[in-house]
């Protein structure tokens, strides 16, 4: 089988080169030449763990190959659509733009009895639409992705399940096809419809997005009463109906996905006239931009409302760790409003300081972390990074001006640092 996957960001380049991973001969298409040249080289324009090596291995065996030209994919069976669904600028829906353009490019070009695979995620209703613009000699399906940054290649190769979207047997069978390796490895298999198959990726962020608000909300609740939330945390986890992941408390959700994919979701329940059935989503988006405020609300209780004569370390710029991605990220928003404040902000990220300098060129950023928080009055821990946690408190206490430290993210053990003799504060624990 030979496939195609049309947009090589995070998503497409990602699939690409696991797809050449499980025996498939891929060519990967996209209008960026500058992206396409350096893919082609075996370099890939963002970071992700274990992905450069499968990428450079199967550029070099033949297995993947990168190109600007729809016309090199015409002999290809299947097309994987991984284009992005950014948010619109001027509202909550999803642009789909890019997709519209990436099917008509396919269409234009797909042979005879080809299945065209949607994975971006998309708001339902989308594939029906683009069934009535499909050639009658070609057939549309659905395959939501359900990629975790930092853990991209793992989800690919050893996926927790697959969902696919078809109209009939005979595109299931060509997805089974092209995943058998995962299905003899016993990857549940999941058929739908359309319109299922579309609501599942957006359904499972706002599950997800709802129970990482939900324990926010409930930090809020134990810094006014005096509770603990990591023990809320570990006390309700044990409940077989709730779990206990994705109940750490800290400044909230951020990324690429997770935010635009519940607005995106609200908008498009509110044009199919059932806005009432996710309103609750409104509450859960405004809980998670709230924790980035009670931040910046603690770091004026520490120092003062005046933050003109004060320097604030921060530990992490990405919106969570192993990845250099820092779209929507809470640290990095916390720190331009911290320095918009008049504080001296200086960051530190293990590999998002350039992603994050050219989004905020006016904030300070230190290649190693003594230097981040070097003569600093507060220290900021906003991305969960291993090495952070690793730190000496005691070392690190004689480059600082004032030991206080805030801990956004609830991973640094409080004990050490208080022992050390920091002020250690952390969301949720009094």
């Amino acid at each position: 089988m030979k496939i195609s996957v049309i947009g090589t960001g995070y998503l497409g380049a990602t699939h690409a080169a696991c797809m050449a991973e499980l025996g498939l001969d891929v060519v990967g298409v996209d209008s960026d030449a500058a992206k396409i040249e350096a893919l082609s080289k075996g370099e890939l324009p963002f970071y992700e763990p274990e992905l450069p090596e499968l990428l450079s291995k199967h550029v070099k065996g033949g297995k993947l190959k990168f190109t600007t030209d729809y016309s090199e994919i015409a002999d290809c069976d299947v097309h994987f659509i991984c284009v992005g669904t950014p948010q619109m600028k001027d509202g909550l829906a999803a642009d789909l733009s890019y997709v519209k353009s990436a099917f008509a490019a396919v269409a234009a070009v797909a042979k005879p009895g080809s299945l065209l695979v949607g994975k971006s995620t998309v708001p339902v209703g989308t594939a029906q639409e683009l069934a009535k613009q499909m050639p009658a000699h070609t057939e549309l399906a659905w395959n939501p992705e359900f990629l975790r940054e930092g853990f991209a290649v793992e989800d690919t190769l050893r996926p927790n399940r697959l969902v696919v979207g078809v109209t009939s047997d005979r595109a299931e069978e060509i997805l089974k096809e092209a995943y058998a390796v995962n299905l003899k490895e016993g990857t549940p298999w999941v058929r739908a419809n359309l319109p299922t198959a579309e609501l599942v990726k957006v359904s499972a962020n706002s599950f997800l997005a709802t129970k990482i608000s939900f324990i926010n909300a409930m930090a809020e609740i134990c810094e006014t009463t005096g509770g603990d939330v990591t023990v809320l945390a570990k006390a309700i986890g044990y409940d077989p109906r709730i779990g206990n992941r994705f109940l750490q408390a800290g400044i909230g959700f951020g990324g690429g996905c997770l935010p635009k994919d519940i607005r995106a979701f609200m908008a498009r329940a509110e044009e199919l006239g059932a806005s009432q059935a996710v309103e609750f989503l409104k509450d859960i988006d405004a809980i998670n931009l709230r924790a980035r405020k009670r931040v910046i609300n603690l770091v004026e209780k520490e120092l003062g409302l005046d933050l003109k004569s004060f320097k604030i370390a921060v530990l992490g710029a990405t919106f969570k760790p192993d990845s250099d991605d820092v779209r929507d990220s809470p640290a990095l928003d916390i720190a331009a409003q911290i320095h918009a404040a008049g504080a001296e902000v200086t960051i530190h990220d293990p590999k998002g300081i350039e992603p994050a300098r050219k989004r905020f060129p006016a904030l300070n950023f230190a290649e190693k972390v003594e230097e981040c928080v070097s003569g600093a009055d507060l220290i900021l821990h906003l991305t969960e990074w291993k090495e952070y946690r690793e730190l000496d408190p005691a070392a690190i206490k004689k480059l600082v001006k004032q030991a206080k430290i805030l801990d956004g993210r609830n991973m640094l053990d409080r004990e050490k640092w208080q022992a050390a003799g920091w002020d250690f504060h952390a969301l949720g624990r009094a």
